[in-house]
């Protein structure tokens, strides 16, 4: 008996990306985890006032799990949080990136597919949210690197059309092909678009060097702008739909520009700092 009870047991290093009520007191919980991918999970008793789980298995925590094999869901039976990633919850405009960042690993993963690469770069991303000075850097990285992970790095120095390495002038992005054309090739393809040297400059810099070397750029509001409205753009149609988180950071930004500004979510005064390649 005790050796079945072991085989119905397994751990887990997860972290919560979404949640919902189910019955009158439990959660059904979507995590990430390192092992087994994405998982979906019955949280029995969580939203008990007298429950020992329920700040172990919040939204945007890491946390180390036990699971019993069920018949539907499998079932959470211990939790202990390894981070709680409380400044994410402190602010409006960090709170918004993180539901952004957790609902497009949920969009780009399937359940049960490890991806241990996604995992870390997830959990560095919620820290990197939570003490940036700037979080719309961390989201961009978040958004290009977790891409390639799944499959969909877009191609930014070789002319999808020409196979002509890119060169520092007008350039276009066109999202169907997945990535970049030449000033030659690009205008006359149906549904291109320009993309500025700048952008792309970033852009190029954040797919080939690690986050530690882009904390020192500094960048116009019309640059993070642009880079926003490519990948944005550019998700949406390899996901084939818009990420709903996109509308209440909207939402976010409409209240900041009433009020006083959250770290991140409005423009900058400062000077342009950008990549050399």
């Amino acid at each position: 008996m005790e050796s079945e009870r072991r085989q119905r047991l397994y751990r887990a290093e997860a972290v919560i990306i979404k949640r919902r009520d189910f019955g009158e007191a439990d959660r059904l919980v979507t995590c990430f985890t390192r092992e087994h991918g994405k998982l979906t999970l019955l949280a029995k008793g969580v939203r008990k006032i007298t429950s020992r789980k329920a700040g172990h298995v919040e939204l945007f925590t890491h946390a180390r799990l036990l699971v019993a094999k069920g018949r539907t869901w499998d079932i959470i039976t211990q939790a202990e949080c390894i981070q709680p990633f409380l400044p994410l919850r402190e602010d409006l405009g960090r709170t918004g990136y993180a539901y952004y960042a957790a609902e497009l690993l949920d969009l780009l993963t399937q359940e049960q597919d490890p991806n241990p690469e996604l995992f870390d770069l997830f959990l560095e991303t919620l820290d990197r949210l939570g003490r940036a000075e700037e979080p719309r850097l961390p989201m961009r990285y978040f958004e290009l690197h977790a891409m390639g992970l799944a499959g969909f790095q877009p191609e930014l120095f070789v002319c999808l059309s020409c196979q002509q390495p890119i060169r520092p002038t007008q350039n276009y992005f066109h999202v169907g092909r997945g990535g970049v054309l030449c000033d030659a090739c690009g205008p006359a393809a149906n549904g291109a678009r320009l993309i500025s040297l700048p952008a792309l400059k970033v852009l190029r810099y954040m797919q080939t060097r690690p986050y530690a070397e882009l904390e020192f750029l500094r960048l116009r509001p019309a640059v993070h702008a642009e880079l926003e409205e490519v990948l944005f753009q550019y998700l949406t149609y390899m996901l084939e739909r818009a990420p709903k988180s996109v509308q209440f950071l909207r939402l976010v930004r409409e209240r900041v520009n009433h009020g006083a500004a959250p770290a991140g979510t409005a423009g900058e005064t400062r000077g342009e700092t950008t990549p050399k390649e």
